[in-house]
């Protein structure tokens, strides 16, 4: 009877450890409802840390068209960390010139063809014009 006994036990260790990787395998993808709903409990933390950084770090890259004796757009909000390139293609040259001591970084050289860009890291709210073309205005926010 002893050695049956041992048999017993060692088919129950067996049986646990094929119950517990069965477990692990169902909670990978398996069909069962209590692995789904183990799954989802997961799935939305993993998915949070792996998509929130991307979506914060990556700054974005915005283009203002300098054509027509225009900036367009005029009026731009950006985040802080974004950079905003200023495409010059118009027939006249021009400039980005910072209004105010706030924009005091906004300052390209005279451009007739090319791009000058700007890298905003302080909040706030950037008036600027053409120094050649005072008519010429735009505005960036920074959040």
């Amino acid at each position: 009877m002893s050695m049956v006994k041992r048999r017993s036990r060692s088919m129950q260790v067996v049986t646990g450890c094929t119950l517990v990787t069965a477990l692990l395998v169902a909670g990978c993808g398996g069909g069962d409802t209590d692995s789904a709903a183990t799954t989802t409990k997961r799935s939305p933390q993993s998915t949070t840390s792996a998509t929130t950084p991307q979506g914060d770090t990556r700054p974005a890259a915005v283009t203002v068209e300098v054509d027509d004796m225009k900036f367009a757009p005029a009026e731009l909000t950006v985040k802080t960390g974004d950079t905003v390139t200023w495409h010059f293609a118009d027939k006249a040259p021009h400039t980005v010139q910072g209004i105010g001591d706030k924009a005091m970084g906004l300052n390209s050289p005279i451009i007739d063809k090319g791009d000058w860009s700007y890298t905003f890291t302080v909040p706030g709210t950037y008036r600027y014009l053409c120094s050649l073309h005072p008519e010429m205005r735009g505005t960036i926010t920074v959040q």
